[in-house]
């Protein structure tokens, strides 16, 4: 049975017999396309099955503890496998849209990595929903770039959190209540996700191998289109807000986009790098139809977008922390538990040569990443991928930045 039917036929005991939006939404879960869905806690939980949904209050208590240790496990994974020293990490962008408070849960990742009280420079993003992944990316490129131009160095530690699923009980209360069909208790899942970037000033000369390059970078706003994705606050947490037109709006946005970013990069790319179809694609799996409407509106193959549609099978979309997870598994990929979000535990070695080799044939060297947030706004980046094979302890070199990625969701 699938994660939101089980859920909702505990605590909606037959609701769907009396209830046409209950029955849709149910209906949409079992064909949404989720095989499994990280969760922060198993159905049975006492999370999801107090009388009552979670007040914001319960919610914020659940992200600080459960959520923030996910966190900083992905921020060790990520520092680690860049085989830098935590001392070393200069900046901390984060991005979250699952919690708010003062300070906000990048002060307490910084504290978890025991660098709180070190001059590390913090920024963290607000209201950039599923796109916050990429947005603290380009936001660290860009301080990175700015130490470089004043030749200082940078090793910015990116880190986002998602704690959707404790609000799956106030979206369904909302199905019941007013009637409302809200597909968001049938995509949201939790997850942690962390890179670590550099501008390689004052670096030794690396022992690995950066997993990937980043070249260039595209942000823009689709005109009249605020009003199709939010999430906006709730006493019982957040509502979000994903209309029918989503995949139609951000399908027509991500050609031009592309367009745009290829033509300022020619000049860095190979001539046989020229249309959609010759990169992967590392697209944030807001839905099963986003996927669809972009796939056909980029005149790609399904095996362009494997990543993003294995992600969003095996785990669901967890916001701003899933293109994260898209790039780590499109670099070869490692073998994760899925259902539970949790650490893997210290096989990081062993899994890492696995999903090398699981990469096969077919790795295009150049990625395209893409994720869509409110706004509607699009992020977009280009990196060159490490051939032929991606090792363990790698971290990212393009234009003097570089990365580091973990995922624990």
């Amino acid at each position: 049975m699938a994660w939101g039917d089980m859920v909702c036929r505990w605590f909606y005991y037959r609701a769907d017999a009396h209830n046409d939006s209950m029955a849709k939404v149910m209906a949409i879960n079992r064909a949404a396309g989720l095989e499994t869905r990280a969760s922060i806690a198993p159905p049975d939980d006492l999370i999801y099955n107090q009388q009552t949904a979670p007040s914001i209050a319960d919610l914020h208590r659940i992200f600080m503890s459960k959520g923030v240790p996910l966190a900083v496990r992905a921020a060790k994974k990520a520092i680690r496998e860049s085989t830098l020293p935590p001392t070393s990490i200069t900046h901390i962008v984060s991005a979250t849209c699952t919690d708010s408070a003062n300070p906000g849960f990048d002060h307490f990742v910084a504290r978890g990595l025991g660098i709180v009280h070190r001059p590390v420079e913090k920024v963290l993003l607000h209201g950039v929903g599923c796109s916050g992944g990429l947005a603290a990316l380009r936001t660290a490129a860009g301080l990175a770039l700015g130490h470089a131009a004043r030749g200082l160095p940078a090793r910015v530690l990116c880190v986002t959190l998602e704690v959707n699923t404790p609000m799956v009980r106030s979206e369904l209360d909302s199905v019941q209540r007013d009637g409302e069909v809200r597909i968001a208790a049938c995509l949201f899942s939790d997850g942690a996700t962390a890179v670590v970037l550099s501008n390689g000033v004052g670096e030794q000369q690396a022992a690995q191998e950066p997993v990937y390059e980043l070249l260039g970078w595209e942000h823009r706003i689709i005109p009249d289109t605020e009003d199709e994705i939010g999430f906006h606050v709730d006493p019982a947490g957040w509502k979000a807000v994903l209309t029918p037109r989503v995949p139609e709006v951000t399908a027509a946005a991500i050609l031009p986009t592309f367009n745009d970013l290829l033509a300022a990069l020619l000049p860095q790319l190979p001539p046989g790098y020229q249309t959609p179809a010759d990169f992967d694609w590392a697209l944030h799996p807001g839905g099963l139809a986003i996927l669809l409407n972009a796939q056909r509106a980029l005149g790609i193959t399904r095996e362009h977008l494997r990543a993003s549609y294995d992600v969003y099978a095996t785990r669901g979309n967890s916001g701003s922390a899933t293109v994260y997870s898209v790039l780590d598994r499109l670099r070869g990929g490692r073998e994760r538990q899925n259902g539970t979000a949790q650490d893997d535990g210290d096989d990081d070695d062993d899994d890492a040569q696995k999903g090398a080799q699981d990469g096969g044939e077919g790795l295009r060297e150049y990625v395209v990443a893409c994720a869509f947030g409110p706004g509607v706004a699009i992020e977009m980046c280009v990196l060159r991928r490490r051939m032929p094979r991606v090792e363990q302890g790698a971290c990212l070199d393009a234009q003097g930045l570089a990365q580091g990625i973990a995922d624990v969701s």
